[in-house]
């Protein structure tokens, strides 16, 4: 059996990575795994402590929030695994969850990555993911499917090719991730995997959904609160996503689009609403896609 290396990233939350790192355990899913959390700049450093606690798992401790894409480049560093399963801390596993994607990979040589289905933790029965519909390039849109519906079996005959993983839950290749590189750390927020996605399939790779293995996500079913970070990374890299990946005609009808129907829309909303906030994050997310390279490291946002 390969080795497989799971990795999670924690910030500012050691009770729910406490909580994870049992259910992992306690689930078998441990069983000839190695588990390496990553502490992502938290205020608070728990890593001695977990050290302590918990020493069949290893803690990588950064100083700095190196973002989604960041902290887990760090654990991917180090890992020793063939497959390498990124998942979200606030998540919960299932029996044979590991086994089962592992399963998918060790079939299907041409699988870069593949995703389990997700259910919302506090509403059970209700999906979250069970795959993503393809990209639109000229708006940048997709959907994924299955969201906020009840889970009755209805997507399970689709398991196989889907047009990207979902971030929350992603086991992937060594070798696809050696031939398509690191996830781009330039996003920070929003959109890494997705762009992961594309390199993977520019490598020759495909990716997949198991919808007979499964997670639950404490993410909320309302989730989506919005706030000046979110507004502005999401489309800062929603611009970005497309300048990575599009070709120059592709880029120009996009950005039609986009400033012209999502931008006027979004800043007649702002100023109906008087959130005027948010114009601000909108225009700064214009700005940064004008003033920086699409290799940038530069945030434009002070975290």
């Amino acid at each position: 059996m390969k080795k497989i290396s799971v990795i999670t990233v924690n910030f500012n939350q050691p009770e729910i990575t406490e909580v994870f790192i049992a259910s992992m355990f306690d689930t078998g899913n441990a069983d000839g795994c190695e588990l390496i959390v990553v502490d992502n700049g938290s205020r608070e450093n728990h890593v001695p402590e977990w050290r302590r606690r918990y020493p069949l798992v290893k803690f990588i401790r950064s100083e700095k929030n190196l973002g989604f894409a960041g902290g887990n480049n760090l654990a991917i560093k180090e890992a020793e695994g063939e497959y390498l399963f990124l998942i979200n801390n606030d998540t919960e596993f299932t029996p044979g969850l590991i086994a089962s994607l592992a399963q998918t990979l060790d079939d299907h040589l041409e699988v870069g990555m593949v995703s389990p289905k997700i259910r919302y933790y506090h509403q059970p029965e209700l999906l979250q993911y069970a795959g993503f519909t393809p990209m639109n390039y000229y708006t940048c849109r997709n959907s994924c499917i299955g969201q906020f519906e009840e889970d009755n079996g209805q997507y399970d005959l689709l398991s196989g090719e889907t047009a990207f993983v979902h971030g929350a839950a992603m086991m992937v290749r060594r070798a696809a991730l050696e031939k398509a590189g690191l996830m781009s750390e330039v996003y920070f927020l929003y959109y890494e995997e997705m762009d992961w996605c594309e390199r993977m399939r520019k490598a020759g790779y495909k990716m997949w959904i198991n919808l007979q293995a499964l997670v639950y996500h404490k993410e909320s079913v309302s989730v989506g609160g919005r706030s000046f970070l979110k507004e502005y990374f999401m489309n800062r890299n929603r611009l970005l996503f497309i300048r990575r990946n599009c070709s120059l005609p592709t880029q120009i009808v996009f950005w039609l689009y986009f400033t012209f129907v999502v931008g006027l829309r979004n800043i007649i909303n702002y100023i109906v609403n008087r959130q005027f906030n948010y114009t601000r994050a909108f225009m700064r997310a214009l700005a940064w896609n004008f003033t920086n390279n699409r290799n940038s490291l530069r945030l434009g946002y002070s975290i």
